[in-house]
């Protein structure tokens, strides 16, 4: 994988589970319908012209939602249908709430082909002294127009019905109307805005919910808006009327949209360095200040800044397609057009799988590029740190500084007992603070014999600075070299003799042209004895693979059934991840992602969500 490759994974994933989450809904809720399969590369969201420049995030569905329900029932099995249908039921009733509106009445017969949702600023009236309260922008696009008012006018009087006092404002030709409450920021006290309480969910329930904040617009035939404070409004019709405003004519996001050239029917703009302080603040623990990166400028300028994401259909889940833009004008040109070899010795079974080229080029460009986005760096560092306390080395020295060829990283799920793990842990209580007793397995090609030998050979002095024994053992035909804690304990009687017990820490061999270790004797046996079971001949790999481009820089694979727990204990916040993309999530197998190298600046990837039929 080439360098900066793992950054465009990691941002990927940030903005492309954004964008997914909101998208999912109306992808699972919603005249081929295959024929979404081969959506227009051209389409654009018409709603940018509403978007403010500088908006942390915007996220576009392209195609009209009663296509994407019937494309999901197509393409589902014939006895599957029933239960298909059923959750699209209660999904629409659980995204209108107890508004009292009925979808299939009341919105599918305007609705048209795009819904676009932005957070347009992280303060609705740019006073800190009040709390911060982020403004979100919901523009539907409709073909009725008069059906379209009639829905409006109904949601209201239902409004009304509740009690709440309607302000009719009527700005730059286009009316506003909005509870009356509504300009004092939904009745909170001063101080309590921007808290924890004012999460993105909460603040999107103000769409489905009687809430005197939510505001609404019918604008030129063609949109119905909402958003969650009437200033919202007032400055997405100024966007519109002064396009220098908006984010539809910015230089810099018509740059990226050239460079997505397979067909969407989805489309994410996201404003990096505004999508981290956004983030930070949904995410902040009331009575506790905001990280300093979000109140302050950062350090040193980022990277990249801006990343858009394409959303393509495909008949078993969905294709994104990002590209990153920033500072940097250098080129990268992708080099592989095949798996690399090194998979072979990962199990079919590996929860989650790395691959690529270069391991020590890849790292340098990655700590680089990640140094001015503190939250990406906290989620790769955090598992590096763990793994070097427990093992007492320097990864990127004693590691990845002798890796320029092939590599492959694999988790592999333990196949212990409960019992057994319980007695490791306690076994390795003092070696971390959350043991953990999946086993890892790195295959390295040996493509500079000289430096390869070096780099071993500096592991094996390491294990024995630490105690360990070094020794050869052998494992059907194949020798392997261990490392092991070496302890005494008594015999069955006590005048019997003292007995040695061994506890093998980590196990290396020589295979072909690769080294390969492994955490475990167990998990070295699986390597030799798989060989025809590996995750390169594995159909569901080469699935999860087939719709990525090549040539590409390698692979990140994640069996999300096998995997899951293990992320989530690994990374606690993915539990709110998934929360907010529940209906995406239900039914996720895996997630495959890639790098397509760099040209003038700008870092293309992609990225395939497999999900179950």
């Amino acid at each position: 994988m080439k360098l900066r490759s793992f950054y465009s994974i990691l941002a990927s994933v940030v903005g492309g589970l954004l964008l997914v989450a909101v998208i999912s809904f109306y992808w699972l809720l919603s005249q081929s319908p295959l024929n979404l399969m081969k959506a227009g590369q051209d389409v654009t969201p018409a709603a940018a012209m509403f978007v403010p420049k500088q908006a942390p995030a915007m996220v576009s569905l392209l195609a009209n939602p009663g296509q994407l329900e019937a494309f999901r029932l197509v393409t589902a099995r014939p006895g599957e249908r029933r239960r298909v249908r059923a959750e699209l039921a209660q999904l629409q009733q659980g995204l209108l709430g107890n508004t009292g509106l009925s979808y299939e009445q009341d919105i599918k017969p305007w609705l048209g082909k795009e819904i676009t949702l932005a957070v347009t600023t992280l303060d609705v009236d740019r006073d800190a002294t009040n709390g911060r309260q982020p403004g979100y922008l919901l523009a539907i696009a409709t073909q009725d127009p008069e059906r379209s008012r009639e829905f409006l006018q109904l949601f209201w009087q239902k409004r009304a019905i509740a009690g709440t006092d309607l302000v009719f404002e009527q700005y730059k030709g286009v009316k506003l109307l909005y509870g009356s409450q509504a300009e004092q920021g939904r009745n909170l006290e001063p101080g309590t805005r921007g808290k924890k309480g004012s999460t993105l969910q909460s603040q999107l329930s103000t769409l489905s919910y009687a809430s005197p904040s939510l505001a609404s617009a019918a604008v030129a035939d063609r949109f119905i808006l909402f958003a969650n404070h009437p200033k919202v409004l007032r400055d997405a019709i100024n966007n519109v009327q002064a396009p220098d405003l908006s984010l539809r004519d910015a230089s810099f996001y018509k740059q990226a949209l050239e460079t997505l050239t397979k067909p969407r029917i989805g489309l994410s703009f996201i404003n990096l360095p505004g999508l981290a302080a956004w983030l930070a603040e949904e995410t902040a623990v009331p009575g506790k200040d905001v990280a300093k990166s979000v109140t302050t400028e950062p350090e040193t300028t980022p990277t990249y800044q801006t990343m858009a994401i394409a959303l393509e259909l495909d008949r078993h889940g969905l294709v994104a397609e990002t590209a990153l833009s920033g500072s940097k004008k250098s080129s990268v040109t992708a080099s592989l057009t095949q798996p690399v070899g090194a998979l072979q010795y990962l199990p079919a079974k590996s929860a989650l799988a790395a691959s690529g080229i270069n391991l020590d080029q890849l790292w340098a460009g990655l700590s680089s590029d990640l140094k001015s986005y503190e939250t990406a760096s906290k989620l790769l560092n955090q598992p590096l740190t763990e793994l070097q306390k427990r093992w007492k080395i320097d990864l990127p020295r004693d590691v990845f500084s002798w890796v320029k060829g092939e590599y492959a990283i694999g988790l592999v799920p333990s196949s212990l007992t409960q019992a057994e793990e319980r007695e490791k842990k306690k076994a390795n209580a003092s070696l971390s603070p959350s043991p953990s007793v999946d086993d890892w397995i790195f295959v390295a090609q040996r493509s500079d014999a000289g430096l390869a030998k070096q780099g071993i050979e500096r592991l094996d002095a390491i294990a024995r600075e630490q105690g360990l024994s070094v020794g050869p053992i052998k494992l059907g035909e194949q020798t392997v070299s261990a490392w092991t804690h070496l302890t005494t304990g008594a015999g069955k009687k006590d005048s019997a003799p003292l007995a040695l017990q061994a506890e093998v820490r980590g196990v290396h061999a020589t295979v072909g042209k690769y080294e390969v270790f492994t955490s475990s004797i167990a998990s070295m046996d699986r390597v030799l004895r798989g060989m025809g079971n590996s995750l390169l001949k594995d159909t569901q790999f080469q699935q999860a693979i087939a719709p990525l481009l090549q040539p590409n820089n390698g692979y990140l694979y994640i069996d999300w059934a096998t995997s899951q727990p293990i992320l989530e204990r690994q990374f606690p916040l993915l539990k709110l991840v998934e929360l907010t993309g529940k209906p995406l999530f239900d039914h996720l197998q895996s997630l495959t992602l890639s790098s397509y190298g760099s040209q003038a600046g700008v870092q293309r990837g992609g990225m395939f969500l497999k999900l179950r039929s």
